[in-house]
């Protein structure tokens, strides 16, 4: 058996630009979707997750292993891990800062009330 379609309703990419467009009056949202911040240190931590991985194994695999890759790239990969706990680790700083924020923001609001 099958489904039947509905016809009259418009998909997302038959729909014109005046379904999306501000109601009169209305100031349009122009506000990015993500903090810059967020994005600073979204590519902090990705050229961290380049450099000290790469620059651990080169520096590691003469001066502290002797020539031993077997170690070098074992410490490399333990420099990925660390980047990307330290990266779990700022996230929910800032997730529970934001929380604080708004339950502060609330707070403010029930005793102007």
């Amino acid at each position: 058996m099958t489904t039947r379609r509905i016809v009259s309703e418009k998909t997302v990419l038959e729909r014109d630009d005046k379904d999306f467009a501000p109601k009169a009056g209305e100031k349009s949202n122009i506000t990015p979707a993500v903090p810059a911040h967020v994005i600073y240190k979204l590519l902090g931590f990705t050229f961290a997750m380049i450099v000290a991985p790469i620059g651990t194994y080169f520096l590691s695999v003469d001066t502290i292993f002797g020539g031993n890759s077997t170690w070098a790239g074992a410490s490399a990969a333990i420099m990925a891990n660390v980047v990307v706990i330290g990266y779990v680790i700022v996230a929910f700083q800032e997730d529970q800062s934001d929380a604080l924020e708004a339950a502060e923001k609330e707070k403010e609001s029930k005793k102007s009330t």
